[in-house]
C-alpha cells in the first residue's frame, strides 16, 4: 500500500504514538521499510537494516534520529513494534524510542525535536516501500522494499494530545495552506 496523503493517515505529531506490525522474515537478513511517512525534508520510517529493526526521525532535513535494536529480527512470524512516548508540554517536543520483539524490548532511544505541523506537501506514507524522498540515507527509492513479507501495521495514538495548544483559527490557516 502506498502514497497516502499526509491527512488520509492519522495524526501522529505531538503526542505519542506507536507502530506494530506483524512481519514474516524468510530465509534473509530482513531489509526495507515496513511503513515511512514523508521524506528527505522530514519524516519518519519504520524498516529494517541488516536484520535489525530502526527507527528514524528526520526533522526538516536538518536533524535525523535513529533508534535501532540490538539484535536481528528472527527468521519466521513476529510483531515488531516502535512506541514513541512524547515529552508534551507543547509542539515540536522531542520523546523516547523503544523497540520491540514480540512485547520484548530490543533497543531504545531518544529523538530531541519533532515537526509540530506537516512533513511535506508531497511527500507520503508508504508502506512495504517509500516511492518518494527517502526519510533516511540507509535506504534508497530503489533499495527500499521490505524483503519480508509484511502482514498488517497498525498506528496508534496517545491521549496525550498537544494539538489544542493551537488556536482554531491556526488550524484554519494550516488547513487551508495544505490545499
Amino acid at each position: 500500500m502506498g502514497r497516502l496523503s499526509e491527512n488520509s493517515v492519522i495524526n501522529i505529531k505531538n503526542k505519542s504514538f506507536s507502530i506494530t506490525a506483524e512481519v514474516e522474515v524468510k530465509d534473509q537478513p530482513a531489509s526495507g521499510v515496513i511503513i515511512a511517512q514523508g521524506g528527505k525534508f522530514g519524516g519518519w520510517s519504520v524498516y529494517a537494516k541488516e536484520g535489525k529493526l530502526k527507527f528514524a526521525y528526520n526533522v526538516l532535513g536538518i536533524q535525523e534520529f535513529y533508534t535501532e535494536a540490538t539484535i536481528p529480527v528472527p527468521q519466521g512470524k513476529h510483531q515488531v513494534r516502535m512506541e514513541f512516548a512524547y515529552d508534551g508540554g507543547g509542539l515540536a517536543k522531542g520523546g523516547n524510542v523503544t523497540l520491540y520483539y514480540d512485547g520484548q524490548s530490543v533497543g531504545s532511544g531518544r529523538v530531541e525535536a519533532t515537526q509540530p505541523m506537516i512533513f511535506s506537501a508531497d511527500e507520503t506514507t508508504d508502506i512495504g516501500y517509500e516511492s518518494g524522498t527517502p526519510v533516511t540515507p540507509d535506504y534508497t527509492a530503489h533499495s527500499s522494499k521490505f524483503t519480508g513479507k509484511i502482514h498488517w501495521v497498525q498506528l496508534d495514538v496517545g491521549k496525550d494530545d498537544h494539538d489544542h495548544l493551537i488556536s482554531p483559527d491556526e488550524r484554519l490557516r494550516v488547513a487551508m495552506a495544505r490545499q
